[in-house]
């Protein structure tokens, strides 16, 4: 934005921080919080302290001890913002999506620093990664969380590394899936609820994640690798020995599988060998429409079981296998634990709206330079990414209140069988464009 936009929304920028009044222990604190958030707000090509700093008048120290030295509790921050979320925004159709984002850093000493895939330049670089929670809405998404991935071989145990940036010997390993999980328990304390939640095959590929959602009542459609294994035709269980099958011995332990039982197979092995999956007809969907035209998956949806942690079968979750019609070595698939008489057009809904974080990370380092931090320390880190998501919900609230209502999306998938042609899966429309 420039500098007559600032100007403009600069009142409702003022009510906005208000709601975090609480969180800090002095005056001076929170006025340095609010000119962080200006700062982000502004059209400054590099939102990181010293320009930020420059262009509110304030010597840099101000802004660096924001992040460093100054007493004010962030996770309280974050809190009335999951809290305001999930007020002002509640919607039955909200969609949760998790998934991480990178940062290039040079050198060594950034807390979590090492080299590894990194998803900015897409390739092994010397990076920092956090993982992220958006929430979304039909007309509405924002950053409800963020957090520092600490990586285990190279930091957690180097805890002397560890204390030189910062980082408290209670901060530990935590794999993405658990950190996607903690976040998703936060949201959920604030009182912030997803009809589903989605996430690629980095976390559908982790078995105990998807039995802790599954405990927790939260519906998902989740990403699955293709080596993922499941079960196309229910195992069955043997909960009692009969009396002419016992044996000498130490008892076998019930409930357990039929010893002729077939294994898991890897759901692309299922796609290509599964008399029952071969058998459903792949069925046409457009996804969304592109610049070159509409996108169309075809799709075919059976019922599997997967193992829970005894080995045993759980209850039916649906599996949705999407094809390029254009690219047939293109194969996605997808796992659900909705019930069973959910359609396929409303999972598929939920499927291919992951690229709404895609969004949200774009406009974060475009918009407010959630890209831009230098800091070096644990907990610089951590509140910038805190103070970004706040920076966030802001322009999200702004946009929605001066869209209009324009540009709303559809919410169903268009099928090749509808007599005439329906509404595309999601729309492409960027957030922040108004804002900008």
């Amino acid at each position: 934005m420039d500098a007559e936009t600032i100007l403009q929304i600069r009142p409702s920028l003022t009510r906005y921080l208000r709601e975090f009044k609480g969180c800090f222990g002095r005056v001076r604190t929170q006025e340095h919080f609010a000119t962080y958030v200006r700062g982000q707000l502004s059209d400054l090509p590099r939102k990181c302290v010293e320009p930020m700093a420059d262009a509110a008048g304030e010597p840099p120290r101000n802004l660096q001890q924001l992040l460093s030295l100054f007493r004010w509790d962030e996770e309280a921050v974050r809190d009335r913002l999951q809290q305001r979320v999930a007020r002002g925004h509640h919607d039955s159709r909200a969609v949760g999506i998790i998934d991480e984002t990178s940062f290039v850093k040079k050198g060594n000493k950034t807390a979590g620093v090492q080299r590894q895939h990194c998803g900015a330049v897409g390739k092994q670089e010397n990076c920092v990664v956090s993982v992220h929670l958006g929430y979304t809405t039909p007309d509405f998404h924002t950053l409800v969380d963020g957090e520092l991935y600490l990586p285990e071989d190279s930091w957690h145990l180097d805890r002397e590394r560890c204390r030189e940036a910062g980082i408290p010997d209670d901060v530990v390993y935590l794999s993405k899936w658990r950190i996607a999980l903690n976040q998703v328990k936060r949201a959920w304390t604030n009182g912030l609820r997803f009809a589903w939640l989605t996430f690629d095959e980095g976390y559908g590929g982790k078995p105990p994640f998807l039995r802790e959602l599954d405990g927790m009542g939260q519906n998902y459609v989740a990403e699955i690798p293709v080596n993922f294994r499941v079960w196309t035709k229910r195992p069955e269980v043997i909960h009692r020995e009969h009396e002419t099958h016992r044996r000498m011995g130490r008892p076998r332990k019930l409930p357990r599988l039929r010893v002729q039982t077939l294994p898991r197979s890897e759901v692309r092995n299922a796609l290509q060998y599964s008399s029952l999956l071969r058998a459903v007809p792949w069925t046409q969907y457009r996804v969304k429409d592109g610049e070159k035209g509409p996108m169309v998956w075809e799709v075919k949806r059976v019922l599997v079981w997967l193992a829970d942690e005894s080995k045993l079968p759980t209850r039916a979750h649906h599996l949705l296998v999407a094809r390029n019609p254009l690219h047939p070595d293109e194969v996605k698939f997808f796992l659900s634990n909705a019930p069973e008489a959910t359609s396929v057009e409303e999972l598929l809904l939920v499927a291919f709206s992951r690229w709404k974080i895609e969004r949200l990370f774009q406009d974060g380092k475009g918009e407010l330079g959630l890209d831009h931090f230098e800091a070096r320390k644990y907990l610089c880190i951590k509140r910038h990414l805190i103070i970004s998501c706040v920076s966030y919900l802001f322009l999200a609230e702004f946009r929605r209140e001066h869209a209009g209502g324009e540009n709303r999306p559809h919410h169903s998938a268009a099928s090749e069988s509808d007599v005439r042609i329906g509404p595309c899966l999601v729309a492409q429309w960027p957030l922040l464009a108004t804002t900008r």
